[in-house]
């Protein structure tokens, strides 16, 4: 799973969220190395073990021949506490990363594949993740 090397704070602050405010994302929303990629069209926070999932199945469906970049990087600690504890006594402890992914955002692209191919491994590794996603050409 994808984690940083190094942190500054163990915690983060939560982040500030308006739901009435839907956020969109401003860098990171055109195709760039491949031929096809993956975007966003909500916002949640990805955990790295929903992106290793994802990865997972693009790396099979693509085969050898498909090269694959990974747009995003889980770099937020995000934390929890455990089962049938009271409220109170401070924050979790860091239970691992996520990303913050707002609707626009490219997560994955594919090159060398057909386009069939391509639109069916994105396709898949979209089903993996907590956010509605759609299939672009660059």
């Amino acid at each position: 799973m994808l984690l940083p090397k190094k942190v500054k704070f163990r915690k983060w602050h939560t982040m500030r969220r308006n739901p009435k405010k839907p956020q969109v994302e401003t860098r990171g929303t055109e195709v760039s190395f491949g031929s096809f990629g993956l975007k966003a069209f909500s916002g949640s926070r990805i955990r790295s073990n929903q992106l290793e999932a994802a990865r997972k199945v693009l790396a099979r469906s693509a085969g050898k021949a498909g090269k694959i970049w990974t747009r995003i990087f889980p770099d937020m600690p995000f934390t929890g506490k455990p089962a049938e504890v009271g409220m109170g006594k401070g924050k979790g402890d860091p239970q691992g990363y996520c990303f913050e992914v707002r609707a626009g955002r490219i997560i994955f692209e594919v090159d060398g594949l057909g386009e069939v191919e391509a639109r069916e491994a994105l396709r898949k590794a979209g089903t993996k993740l907590p956010i509605k996603s759609k299939v672009v050409a660059r």
